[in-house]
């Protein structure tokens, strides 16, 4: 039996609150979020499963005078598949780039459908695919009854660095990296001309930001806190529906709140479950009708970083 890696700890966490979104349909339509910027985004949040077939991300996409570049791929190849086809509903032009967010399986096992494509990443991010690819791959295959079929693993074939620029097809190109605040090597993708973040799961719309590491709680809020600063138009997240620059200001506050009273209350001798108590009373009147999933969230959040 392979073993689960601490990477899917986020994935494990969400099994008991594995939330389908808006509708029910797992048709991949296009939503135009400008004139040339499109997403596509999963009716589905959590683990992966048969019903869904793997397809539990959202892929974002940018026609360019010279060809469509594409952000995240999905879980598997047949995902690829759906998503390149769902492109073409919108242009004949070929998709020439592509950016992986980050390392986790539903972001980029679906690579094998562009492989005719520069494929972009970090280095972090590809050395963390190359090591647990497989193991992700068998994963996927076994919790979804192998409804996402045959897939190549194919990796990034060219590497993104710190404050990197391009101009791809007429597009001005930034690259941020978020201090490994989501996962080893996160990269996300602003289009300054028209001020729309590319976020992967760094950033949030419907549902609390995803915490694996609670250590990297503060570099987070610092990641978010930085992309305000931008005052993006439009924010294309890893999960959820297309959303705008106040959720950025949301999460950071909330993550700003729970982090500080968490470490006060504990320095002040409080257990665990008068923790969750006094944020739950704090907290919930503002946040609880913001986001999908607050009320198991809070508490995982609690737990994890009282252990700290």
């Amino acid at each position: 039996m392979v073993k689960e890696t601490i990477r899917y700890f986020f994935l494990i966490s969400l099994l008991t609150n594995c939330i389908n979104a808006q509708n029910n349909s797992f048709d991949f339509e296009v939503t135009p979020v400008t004139k040339n910027v499109y997403s596509i985004v999963s009716p589905s949040f959590g683990l992966p499963t048969p019903e869904n077939k793997g397809w539990n991300a959202n892929s974002h996409f940018v026609v360019t005078k010279d060809g469509v570049l594409l952000f995240d791929t999905g879980s598997s190849e047949t995902i690829g598949n759906k998503i390149k086809n769902a492109i073409k509903t919108v242009t004949n032009k070929p998709v020439r780039w592509v950016i992986n967010s980050h390392s986790h399986a539903d972001h980029w096992l679906g690579n094998a459908a562009f492989s005719e494509a520069d494929i972009f990443s970090s280095k972090e991010a590809k050395e963390t695919m190359k090591k647990y690819g497989k193991e992700d791959l068998a994963f996927y295959n076994r919790v979804t009854k192998g409804t996402i079929g045959k897939t190549q693993l194919v990796y990034p074939t060219k590497l993104i660095t710190k404050h990197q620029k391009m101009n791809l097809g007429g597009v001005e190109v930034e690259f941020i990296f978020s201090n490994n605040s989501h996962s080893h090597g996160d990269v996300l993708v602003w289009l300054p001309q028209q001020k729309i973040i590319f976020g992967g799961d760094v950033l949030s719309s419907s549902w609390m930001p995803i915490i694996i590491n609670p250590k990297k709680v503060p570099d987070l809020i610092q990641t978010l806190n930085t992309i305000a600063k931008l005052k993006p138009k439009h924010v294309l997240t890893g999960h959820g529906v297309v959303t705008n620059g106040s959720t950025i200001v949301r999460d950071a506050n909330l993550l700003s709140n729970v982090w500080q009273q968490v470490k006060e209350a504990k320095s002040n001798g409080k257990t665990k479950s008068e923790v969750l108590t006094s944020i739950e009373t704090k907290l919930a009147p503002t946040y609880k009708d913001l986001y999908s999933n607050f009320t198991s969230e809070i508490k995982r959040y609690v737990e994890v970083l009282y252990k700290l």
